[in-house]
């Protein structure tokens, strides 16, 4: 269900014909993703402890979605769906990526990057990676950003290190920076905007800003953790309010080089928050490494003033798995053609046509219980496995035996419509018809993604 006023509904039949007389350029395109920010933690999204007025303020020119999805429930499985529109198990990446595995984006995958520059697009990757470790130049072979489509790169291998103050584990290009000064999400924003003033300015740009805040371990400036001293985590709430800031001053820059009209910006999170007991993800139940709601869903927010008209609220489910088919529907080009894309753009969706999902959104991460999700619709059923997949954070590529090898039973359904606490019991035996067909499309989805994903045992260099 939409919630728009006549005059958006009006403007939305006009839109095509003004967007196509006002763009004379294909559009820039900006991704800001957060790193563990709770579906709660934006005062847009109802925070009572934390001011984000340039967040705020993207959701008010664009549309803000209350049912929009991470692509898993830890990091690099999530950023892996972001890029290539795929399942993120299905791309061969589990869970987060540590050092000691072999686990990485696989080179063979497309990503947004890779497309966009075909396209005629500059690119920059700017922020956080944790698709692979081996960033600096001759320290290993696993692909950083420029083998995935980015032609510049300030970046990460994991989370800033030894907080967001003064990080010194950024690469540039393949070269070590050394110590940076001030803040992570300052740094990134200082240079995407040198990047911006400094690209080639024929061609359009897309900047893919991942951020660090508000993962752990945070930093914050004095004034902002103070002013949060008396709350459960003041560095934790500081950092967001930095991250803010950091964002407003890059929308400024963008209206200060008039590039402001011309250009889309997304922004999402990565997963839920780890401070769930502290009321980051709402009334959703637990968060980050779960696959219940807290877990996975997460604020998300697109403003593309030549198509969207501001101020609508979407709650039909959505995710990042999408933003890659998105991308590809406003640039007019054809999604690839050699592998299954399993996001939908949401075009159809911002622009009052019809819009009806081909099939659910769905998730799979081994130590959480349940350990497979789908969403289709309002329903939501969850299921475990049945062989004991260890229940343990780091990833062991021992386990992908079990995870190809195992079946799914325990099977849950949820109303998120009625019931988004997932407080209710289960469902099924009311909603038998529900229930059985979304049991098949969950097992026959299982099924073709885990045969697909890489077996990394068996993976050599």
């Amino acid at each position: 269900m939409h919630k728009r006023s006549l005059y958006t509904v009006l403007m939305l039949m006009f839109l095509p014909i003004i967007a196509h007389c006002q763009m004379s350029k294909k559009p820039n395109i900006i991704i800001l993703l957060a790193d563990d920010l709770g579906y709660r933690d934006l005062s847009s999204y109802g925070s009572t402890q934390v001011q984000t007025p340039a967040i705020d303020r993207l959701a008010s020119e664009g549309v803000r979605f209350t049912d929009f999805y991470a692509g898993s429930a830890v990091c690099s499985p999530s950023r892996a769906s972001l890029l290539t529109g795929r399942f993120s198990v299905r791309t061969g990446v589990y869970s987060w990526i540590h050092p000691s595995q072999k686990m990485h984006l696989p080179s063979g995958e497309v990503t947004i990057a890779e497309v966009l520059k075909k396209s005629g697009y500059s690119t920059a990757h700017i922020g956080k990676w944790h698709l692979g470790d081996n960033l600096v130049e001759g320290s290993g072979p696993r692909p950083n950003p420029k083998d995935q489509g980015f032609d510049y790169w300030l970046a990460t291998a994991n989370n800033a290190i030894p907080s967001h103050y003064k990080p010194d584990n950024f690469v540039r290009n393949g070269k070590a920076v050394g110590v940076a000064q001030g803040y992570s999400s300052a740094i990134v924003v200082d240079e995407t905007i040198s990047w911006l003033n400094n690209r080639e300015k024929s061609k359009p740009f897309f900047v893919n800003l991942w951020f660090h805040e508000p993962h752990a371990p945070v930093a914050a400036p004095d004034e902002l953790v103070q002013k949060h001293k008396n709350t459960s985590k003041p560095a934790y709430y500081g950092s967001i309010e930095n991250m803010d800031y950091a964002i407003g001053k890059l929308l400024d820059h963008l209206k200060k080089i008039g590039e402001t009209d011309n250009t889309i910006v997304i922004f999402m999170s990565d997963n839920g928050s780890y401070m769930g007991q502290f009321g980051s993800n709402g009334e959703l139940k637990n968060g980050k490494t779960t696959l219940w709601e807290g877990g996975i869903r997460v604020p998300g927010i697109i403003k593309y003033p030549a198509v969207i008209p501001a101020g609508i609220i979407e709650n039909t489910p959505a995710g990042v798995v999408d933003i890659f088919p998105t991308i590809c529907d406003i640039i007019n080009v054809e999604l690839p053609r050699d592998r299954t894309i399993d996001g939908e753009s949401l075009m159809p969706l911002l622009t009052n046509q019809i819009n009806k999902r081909t099939k659910p959104l769905y998730w799979f991460y081994s130590p959480s219980r349940p350990v497979a999700v789908i969403r289709d619709g309002d329903w939501s059923l969850i299921a475990d496995p049945e062989l004991d997949i260890p229940h343990v954070n780091l990833f062991n590529e021992e386990w992908i035996g079990m995870i190809k090898g195992t079946a799914l039973n325990n099977f849950r359904l949820f109303n998120l419509r009625s019931d988004p606490k997932q407080n209710t019991e289960n469902l099924a035996s009311g909603n038998p018809l529900i229930f059985e067909s979304m049991k098949a499309k969950m097992i026959e989805l299982h099924k073709n993604i885990v045969h697909e994903a890489v077996d990394w045992r068996k993976f050599e260099w």
